[in-house]
């Protein structure tokens, strides 16, 4: 029998959306975080950011038909020049963020959660050096249980 995926277990849409509300105000709250999550981006950026993480975590291919897919993401977080730790500091909000959300009290949820979100920082930031190259076709990455499955 296989199990459920990311996205089922821990709620489906409705946690997604609470997760990402709770990490964009952990970045507020962030003193160096803060900054670029202060200033004004789209208006739907929490819907868009749970749309995101619910796709690559088994959920409906929302963000990828309706913002841009992968491609999209990457090309707007790339060539900030940010500080060494900003990534450090967003996963950190996520973990955070994870034990602010009503999730399911399940160890290998929030262990594959937290797995994939140090995966993504490190992709996102890999993309940071004004001379990187952000790939304009790149296939939207898919998490499992067992970690990145495309992408």
């Amino acid at each position: 029998m296989e199990r459920a995926s990311i996205f089922e277990t821990a709620g489906g849409e409705p946690v997604f959306l609470a997760l990402a509300t709770a990490h964009h105000q952990r970045c507020l709250d962030d003193e160096v975080l803060n900054h670029p999550f202060s200033h004004p981006g789209h208006p739907d950026h929490v819907q868009r950011l749970a749309w995101y993480w619910a796709e690559v975590l088994g959920g409906p291919p929302r963000f990828s038909q309706e913002c841009g897919g992968h491609p999209a993401m990457l090309g707007l977080h790339a060539h900030m020049g940010a500080v060494d730790d900003l990534g450090g500091r967003f996963a950190a909000c996520f973990a955070q963020a994870i034990h602010d959300t009503d999730l399911p009290d399940d160890p290998d949820l929030r262990a594959a959660l937290n797995a994939y979100m140090a995966w993504a920082t490190a992709e996102v930031m890999a993309y940071d050096d004004p001379a990187a190259t952000v790939p304009t076709e790149a296939p939207m990455p898919r998490w499992s249980w067992d970690g990145l499955v495309s992408g």
